[in-house]
């Protein structure tokens, strides 16, 4: 389990001593964040306190507040919130704005039919201590990952969360490696640490990230950050992965971490 922040902890983490920066604001969009898509059940306010860190009396005026716009709805059987409808008008306007999206789909499909054995080749961009899938396109087979747009997997564990750290600014990754300090249980500190630099080290060598079984023990992938040429565009990264019984490491590290490189110097060219 990751360290619990006090809430004050977490607010400097963000905004520091910004006078810009809107403490209430940043809260009720904690708690919206708290939310993914596997939570079918819906979260407590208690799960929600847990998961953000923030004070239970605080969490139950922010999700009273969140009911009382449209952004939560209540289930009174369960005691439970689920997202409302006025959260998916949000992401489907951010996926509008990421025009790179819709070029990239096309060669992430002909790369995953290319490469078979159940494939999934994603684009994800950063969600705090999470990516989250934005553009998905997978092959037919047995073992395929149940993954899709919206999913979000940690950012410090998986291939394609390190190659968007080995990729950013250096002040962003030097803010990330202080929340990750932050956060981590000290006996996983130095094994989270050396699997983000080993990242860096692959793609300034490579061009890509390989990744066997740090996320998932059954899970493998290789990963390339993507920076577009688009100012209005941000940081992005490329993964391709699949179960570890189709893909071996020999496959993914001489054939199809070198495709991937390809197809991201492809949508460069392009113009995105």
């Amino acid at each position: 389990m990751r360290k619990r922040l006090t809430a004050v902890a977490i607010d400097r983490a963000h905004g520091g001593n910004d006078r810009q920066f809107v403490t209430a604001l940043h809260r009720g969009l904690e708690i919206l964040r708290a939310f993914n898509p596997n939570d079918r059940a819906g979260l407590g306010n208690s799960d929600l306190a847990e998961r953000t860190g923030l004070p239970n009396s605080t969490v139950s005026r922010l999700t009273f507040t969140l009911l009382k716009s449209g952004y939560l709805i209540y289930d009174e059987n369960t005691g439970r919130y689920r997202m409302g409808v006025p959260v998916l008008s949000l992401g489907y306007a951010c996926l509008a704005g990421l025009h790179v999206r819709e070029t990239a789909q096309i060669y992430m499909q002909k790369l995953a039919d290319e490469c078979g054995d159940g494939v999934l080749v994603a684009l994800g961009g950063r969600d705090n201590l999470s990516m989250t899938y934005l553009a998905c396109a997978r092959s037919i087979g047995v073992f395929s990952l149940q993954l899709d747009v919206g999913s979000r997997i940690s950012l410090v564990r998986s291939s394609i969360g390190r190659a968007y750290i080995a990729g950013t600014t250096e002040a962003e990754r030097n803010e990330i490696l202080a929340r990750v300090r932050d956060r981590t249980p000290a006996d996983q500190l130095n094994k989270v640490l050396d699997g983000i630099a080993r990242a860096r080290e692959q793609i300034a060598s490579r061009g890509f990230h390989a990744n066997f079984g740090e996320w998932q023990k059954d899970v493998h992938a290789v990963s390339v950050p993507y920076r577009s040429q688009q100012p209005d565009t941000p940081m992005l990264a490329f993964n391709l992965g699949g179960n570890s019984t189709s893909l071996s490491k020999e496959r993914l590290e001489n054939e199809l971490g070198p495709k991937l490189v390809e197809l991201v110097e492809t949508i460069s060219r392009v113009g995105y």
